[in-house]
């Protein structure tokens, strides 16, 4: 119960890594606020979970690429919780060719999701926590954003681009006992990455020292160890989830 009469925030929360998120949380007595475009599949079902660790899940909705939403959406959690102690940016998108056949409107629409949308959310809720002195800021990075992706230039620099902000932040805040630290998940079998051919994933598990992609829980642990007071003195860092990939 690493998260026990804690509150989150989670952005992106409806499947893959951020709903496994969400359950772990949940599983360690945090209360969750999942933000997602539409009603998600699994909502009844994580908060029968909630219930049954003896905390609550609560779904809301909102475009992320749409600043106005977006930010009306967040306040009003914020408001309805009374305050986050955790804060998970998770929701992304990806539009991916290569860079001299992209359109600009693929370029405009990953950049506002995958960066501006944290962005945005980070302003609201870590002017909450510098004024409470506490908070865990975690960002959703990847390892793309350190070491650029062939025909994702766009997500590549959304990416690496929530990395030089949350370092950024980090110096901002640092001062009012708020830590902001990006996980940079490598190949982690998600619906994203199953839709790639095969031949693809065996070359990408071939590159991984570990021999095998990752799991949504493997970053889900991470996102444990830096929302709990086990990382109090962890702030400003990339935690690489990819099994040796980016080695």
């Amino acid at each position: 119960m690493l998260l026990k009469n804690k509150k989150a925030l989670v952005t992106g929360s409806s499947r893959g890594i951020g709903r496994k998120i969400v359950e772990v949380f949940l599983a360690n007595g945090c209360e969750v606020w999942g933000m997602c475009t539409k009603e998600s599949a699994g909502k009844a079902e994580l908060e029968k979970f909630a219930a049954e660790n003896g905390t609550a899940f609560h779904e809301f909705y909102a475009d992320a690429g749409n600043a106005e939403v977006l930010t009306t959406a967040v306040k009003n959690a914020l408001g309805e919780s009374g305050g986050f102690d955790v804060l998970v940016n998770n929701a992304g998108i990806t539009r991916d060719t290569l860079s001299f056949r992209m359109k600009k409107e693929d370029w405009d629409s990953v950049l506002a999701v995958n960066l501006t949308s944290a962005f945005l959310v980070c302003q609201i809720i870590s002017n909450d926590m510098i004024h409470k002195k506490s908070g865990s800021i975690i960002n959703m990075a990847s390892i793309v954003g350190i070491h650029g992706g062939a025909g994702q230039v766009n997500y590549s620099a959304s990416k690496g681009g929530l990395i030089a902000f949350s370092k950024s932040l980090a110096k901002e805040v640092g001062s009012r006992g708020v830590r902001v630290n990006c996980i940079a998940p490598g190949f982690i079998e998600t619906d994203m990455t199953n839709a790639v051919k095969e031949e693809i994933r065996k070359a990408w598990v071939e590159g991984i020292p570990l021999k095998r992609a990752g799991k949504p829980e493997d970053v889900a642990n991470a996102a444990l160890f830096l929302a709990s007071d086990l990382s109090l003195y962890v702030t400003a860092q990339v935690i690489g989830v990819d099994g040796g990939m980016g080695a």
